[in-house]
C-alpha cells in the first residue's frame, strides 16, 4: 500500500558501475555500499540501465533494498546537466530510444577524440576499449583511464584538466536532449526525476529553465553531494522548501574514478519513501 515500505536508511541513491564510468561491477558497487554501512542504494549507471538486474540480485542477498536508477544525460547551452532518473519503466520507447541516441552518441564522439589524440599522443582505439566492459556506456572517463594506462597522464584528474579539457583542441561536445526534454521523458516512463550536483562550479540553471522543468514534472534536487557549494544549495534548498520537492543526497560513488565514498551524503527515508511512492515505471526491489 503507498506510504508503506520494507526499505531501511542509510541510503544513496547516486552510484556507478562498470555499465557507465565506475570501475566495479554492479555486484561490487552493492558490496561497497554495504560495507560502508548502506541498507538502500540505487545504482545510476550513464544512459544506461543494464546493470540493474546484477545490483538488485547482489543487494537483495546482503540484506540491502535495491533502488533502479540511471542518470540521463541533458544539455543546457554549454553545461552539462545530469538528470538523475528513479524507478523508470525501462522499455519505454522514448526514454529507450533517447539513451540508445546518447550511447551512440558517446560512442562516435569516444572514436572522433581518440582519433584526434593519437595525431598526438601514443594512443589508439584498442586502448579505449580495453577499459570498458560488453555493454558499458562510453566515455570521456574510459579514454582517460586509457591515458593514464599508457602513462600518458597520472591519473583521471589530470587527464580531464589537460587533454580532456572542453576548453582543449581534442574535445567533442557530446549530444544530449535539452533538460526539460529530459523531464519529460523521465516522467513520461514513469519515474522520478532529480538534478544531480545542481549547485556546482558551473552555477545554478537559469530560473526560467528550472522553471519549466518543474512544470515538466522535476521532483527536485540532489543537495547532499561533495560538488555543491554553499551559496547555491541554500538557494536551491529554500526553493524545494517552498514547492514543497524531494531533496536527496549522494556520493556518486565511482569506485577508484574518484575519491567519492559510498555514504558520504546520505537521503532521508522520507524523501526515499516520496521518491517510492510517486513512480509508476518500476519498483524497489526487496531483500
Amino acid at each position: 500500500m503507498p506510504g508503506t515500505h520494507r526499505f531501511e536508511g542509510p541510503s544513496d541513491l547516486h552510484l556507478h558501475s562498470v555499465h557507465s564510468d565506475g570501475t566495479e561491477s554492479p555486484a561490487q558497487v552493492m558490496a561497497a555500499a554495504h560495507r560502508f554501512g548502506l541498507r538502500t542504494a540505487a545504482l545510476t549507471d550513464h544512459d544506461t540501465t543494464s546493470g540493474w538486474a546484477e545490483a538488485a540480485e547482489a543487494a537483495a542477498s546482503l540484506g540491502m533494498t535495491f533502488v533502479p536508477g540511471m542518470e540521463l544525460s541533458a544539455r543546457h547551452e554549454w553545461r552539462s546537466v545530469h538528470v538523475l532518473a528513479y524507478l523508470v519503466d525501462p522499455d519505454d520507447p522514448p526514454l529507450r530510444a533517447m539513451t540508445d541516441r546518447i550511447r551512440s552518441s558517446r560512442l562516435d564522439r569516444a572514436r572522433l577524440m581518440a582519433d584526434r589524440i593519437s595525431r598526438d599522443y601514443d594512443l589508439v582505439w584498442d586502448d579505449i576499449l580495453a577499459q570498458t566492459t560488453d555493454g558499458a556506456t562510453v566515455g570521456r572517463p574510459h579514454i582517460a583511464d586509457a591515458l593514464v594506462a599508457r602513462g600518458l597522464v597520472r591519473d583521471r584528474a589530470e587527464a580531464f584538466s589537460s587533454i580532456l579539457s572542453p576548453g582543449g583542441d581534442y574535445y567533442i561536445a557530446l549530444y544530449a536532449p535539452d533538460p526539460v526534454t529530459a523531464v519529460e521523458l523521465v516522467a513520461g516512463a514513469g519515474g522520478v526525476s532529480i538534478i544531480a550536483h545542481p549547485a556546482g562550479r558551473a552555477g545554478l540553471l537559469p530560473t526560467g529553465v528550472m522553471e519549466r522543468m518543474l512544470a515538466a514534472g522535476l521532483g527536485g534536487f540532489e543537495l547532499g553531494h561533495r560538488e555543491n557549494l554553499d551559496a547555491a544549495t541554500r538557494t536551491l534548498r529554500r526553493l524545494s522548501t517552498d514547492r514543497d520537492l524531494i531533496v536527496t543526497g549522494s556520493s556518486d560513488y565511482h569506485g577508484l574514478g574518484k575519491p567519492n565514498q559510498p555514504g558520504e551524503h546520505t537521503t532521508d527515508d522520507a524523501m526515499v519513501a516520496r521518491i517510492i511512492d510517486r513512480a509508476t515505471g518500476s519498483a524497489p526491489v526487496y531483500p
